[in-house]
């Protein structure tokens, strides 16, 4: 394999892995993923920028075949699917440096078991010429680890971003279009980098110093229409809440499902976007993407025992790990002959700051008088999402 060339002495070694289903053992990759290591070649020195994950590393070798030296690797992020095929890299280019942060330094020494003499430790703004091509190196950190770091190339007005604005796609173009790269961002967005939204817009606010014509992330295609990519993730992480509400359920003999379809269809009516989600095929991803732009999240659960189905306590598990911006909850549900399901759920959500609004928990089948609840908890959704911006969520039932 060739490298492939993005400008002028920088290349794409993009690692596609077609065939993987799940990352980090959790999270499903409907698209594969791939891992992106970069070349940097100046006039002087030559700067391999991250490597890839081990399991893929004789197709990075296949890109580097007629590499005849490699001055610098520059460490972005010290997770294995980044780092882990630096060791094999040093064994090929033994006189190359490894050129991190401090904190990377130390995770990289403690994953990798690196010796602390291989590295070149770098500061925030500082810089390093390759001979006509100036590294400068920004600190990142919390996206999506303490260490992260991103590199910008002066002289080609290119961001080497890490997994800030990386997608798990595995593709044959080299850049994206915005229209297949917008769902697979954000569903990595919504299950790696929500948690830390007050770190991104903090990173937003530091890359809109920089005139970025080019976004070369570590996990699918580079981006070349930069305003398109910045501009969704100030929504995603900035924006408010949109008027949707997240309708996440399972049911058990029907009863719950009930509620779901009356409180979707009530929904609607009011003119709120509702998506619904069957939590029995459990789709971490799915969920995630629902949470990013949803204003109100409400929990449909049947009564295990005396506490809600563990499917839904996954759900709000998961949403409370995530943090999303919703300002609302509810939860509805059935129960055979008694239970806690509300207040088991509602305590498996703190992180998320928001308003609890009405609960209908229905013994048995649900009557008329249980709907007319279902239709009362609808219209107060309604009330507090006056004013927010509209969904436009295809996946929703408004």
């Amino acid at each position: 394999m060739k490298p492939v060339k993005i400008t002028d002495g920088v290349f794409s070694l993009r690692v596609n892995h077609f065939n993987r289903h799940l990352f980090d053992s959790l999270i499903p990759l409907p698209e594969g993923t791939s891992y992106n290591a970069y070349l940097v070649k100046g006039s002087e020195k030559t700067a391999l920028l991250d490597s890839a994950d081990p399991e893929k590393s004789a197709t990075l070798f296949d890109f580097l075949r007629n590499e005849p030296k490699i001055d610098y690797v520059v460490s972005h992020h010290a997770e294995q699917d980044h780092s882990g095929s630096i060791p094999l890299v040093l064994e090929k280019y033994p006189q190359a440096k490894v050129v991190t942060n401090p904190k990377c330094k130390e995770f990289l020494m403690t994953h990798l078991h690196l010796p602390a003499d291989k590295f070149i430790e770098v500061k925030d703004g500082e810089t390093l010429s390759l001979g006509g091509k100036t590294l400068e190196f920004l600190y990142m950190p919390w996206v999506h680890w303490p260490e992260t770091m991103g590199t910008y190339l002066r002289e080609d007005k290119t961001l080497f971003s890490c997994d800030l604005f990386g997608s798990h796609l595995a593709a044959g173009e080299l850049f994206s279009e915005p229209a297949v790269v917008y769902e697979p961002m954000k569903r990595y967005y919504a299950e790696i980098m929500m948690p830390f939204r007050s770190n991104i817009k903090a990173h937003l606010e530091k890359l809109a110093k920089y005139d970025i014509e080019f976004i070369c992330p570590s996990h699918g295609p580079v981006h070349c229409d930069t305003k398109f990519i910045m501009d969704i993730y100030r929504d995603w992480a900035v924006g408010e809440p949109k008027s949707k509400a997240l309708v996440a359920y399972i049911s058990m003999h029907g009863s719950t499902y009930m509620l779901v379809n009356r409180l979707v269809s009530r929904l609607q009516e009011h003119g709120v976007c509702a998506e619904k989600i069957n939590l029995d095929q459990f789709d971490e991803g799915r969920v995630a993407m629902a949470l990013v732009d949803a204003a109100t999240i409400v929990i449909g659960t049947p009564t295990v025992l005396t506490g809600p189905h563990p499917k839904t306590v996954y759900a709000a598990h998961l949403a409370n790990l995530l943090r999303p911006k919703a300002k609302f909850v509810s939860v509805i549900g059935s129960f055979g002959w008694g239970g806690r399901a509300a207040e088991t759920i509602a305590g498996l959500i703190p992180n998320l700051k928001a308003e609890v609004l009405k609960t209908v928990l229905v013994k048995g089948m649900p009557t008329e008088a249980d709907l007319g609840q279902i239709d009362e908890l609808a219209a107060q959704i309604a009330e507090k999402h006056k004013g927010l911006p509209p969904c436009g969520n295809k996946g929703c039932s408004a």
